[in-house]
């Protein structure tokens, strides 16, 4: 039995900052966004992802993230990506 490939979140609504941990999905990577989108209309305009405890990730999860981070900029807002690990440097 395999363990199922799961991602966290906390989300610091005040600072505008997620801290994903656990495998990044595609299932992962849309929850991502939708965080990051709703921290967008609470108000954000810069919005930290912290992926410090992110272990593993697939090359869709990675692309839904770098296609949020075009969509962020081209309305003028940003997303910050820290502590990736090694697989998600491709992530810009």
């Amino acid at each position: 039995m395999t363990t199922p490939r799961v991602l966290t979140e906390v989300v610091d609504g005040r600072a505008g900052r997620v801290r994903a941990g656990g495998h990044l999905t595609p299932q992962g990577a849309d929850l991502l966004r939708g965080t990051v989108e709703g921290l967008l209309r609470q108000g954000h305009s810069t919005v930290v992802l912290d992926l410090a405890d992110v272990q593993a990730a697939d090359d869709v999860g990675l692309h839904v993230l770098s296609e949020l981070r075009r969509a962020m900029a081209a309305d003028g807002d940003l997303l910050l990506v820290r502590n990736a690990p090694r697989e998600l440097a491709r992530l810009g």
